[in-house]
């Protein structure tokens, strides 16, 4: 990218050969993908097995949204936890949904593993994955909590309170 093709990015005047880059998923389209997914649950009348670890799945990132800041924008766990949102557990969810139920719930597909069975390993790996994240982002939290802690012990004592006593010790 020359200077002049800089500059008129900057005027708004795009080169339509420049290759465009999409916008990062804000926290209203994470919402929307989760939203989307459990829609999907309930057009394909998802079985309940399917149906309590999505949302236990959703409900780990929902939580884990207003912390994501503490991970660093650009890490692998918050790109992790926008992936789930927006493509892995939609893409997981969407590929069995896809599927006959009967044969869906009875036929082996991967020894002898239904394709339930195997949604249901993958829900459980991005729950887990899920769940160490938002342990971590909020551990950062707990953190700031002890340190501030030590900062007002040592400006102010102990947790017994200051040594207020007036004259010599005794």
């Amino acid at each position: 990218m020359g200077l002049r093709s800089w500059l008129d990015g900057l005027r708004g005047d795009h080169d339509p050969a420049l290759p465009t880059v999409a916008p990062a998923p804000t926290e209203a389209d994470i919402l929307a993908a989760l939203d989307g997914v459990a829609q999907l649950l309930v057009d394909g009348n998802a079985p309940p097995v399917v149906t309590a670890r999505v949302d236990r799945i959703s409900r780990t990132i929902r939580d884990t949204l207003p912390r994501l800041r503490h991970l660093g924008i650009g890490s692998l766990d918050s790109y992790a936890v926008v992936a789930t949102a927006t493509d892995y557990l939609p893409e997981a969810v969407g590929g069995y949904l896809r599927l006959p139920r009967d044969w869906a719930d009875t036929r082996p597909i991967d020894g002898y593993k239904t394709s339930l069975m195997v949604l249901v390993d993958q829900l459980e790996l991005l729950s887990a994955t899920m769940t160490k994240i938002l342990d971590a982002a909020t551990r950062s939290d707990a953190q700031a909590l002890i340190a501030h802690g030590r900062f007002l012990e040592a400006k102010f004592g102990t947790a017994a309170g200051p040594d207020l006593t007036l004259g010599p010790p005794s």
